[in-house]
């Protein structure tokens, strides 16, 4: 039989030995939490550095396609200065009422020769 000494020094002693247990199952976890927070914190570093990659990226091509837009401004006046030409022929022919009336033929020819006349200038 045991006497309230011993009975109190084993609870004593299973009290402990679950604290111990405890303790380090609690040691583990947060060496486990540790380790996987070192993870993460890579991940979301290189995550970062991805994201910053991209956007250097992006701004590069923002100035590569401003200087193609302003290389490519003389071109597009010029353009525009001839479609402009273009354009007020095409409402001069358009508005010109037909040379031959009923004949599609004559007036087209007609229109043809006028416009060869223009060409023709030196």
């Amino acid at each position: 039989m045991m006497t309230p000494t011993q009975i109190a020094l084993a609870a004593l002693a299973a009290g402990n030995l679950l604290l111990g247990w405890a303790w380090l199952s609690a040691r583990d976890d947060a060496a486990t939490a540790r380790t996987e927070l070192i993870g993460m914190r890579q991940q979301r570093d290189g995550a970062l550095k991805g994201a910053q990659a991209c956007s250097d990226a992006t701004e590069a091509l923002g100035a590569v396609a401003a200087q193609r837009a302003a290389d490519a401004a003389p071109a597009r006046a010029a353009a525009a200065g001839q479609a402009a030409a273009l354009n007020a022929r095409a409402d001069y022919t358009l508005a010109t009422a037909p040379a031959a009336p009923g004949d599609s033929c004559a007036s087209l020819q007609a229109l043809g020769a006028d416009w060869l006349k223009g060409r023709a200038k030196p």
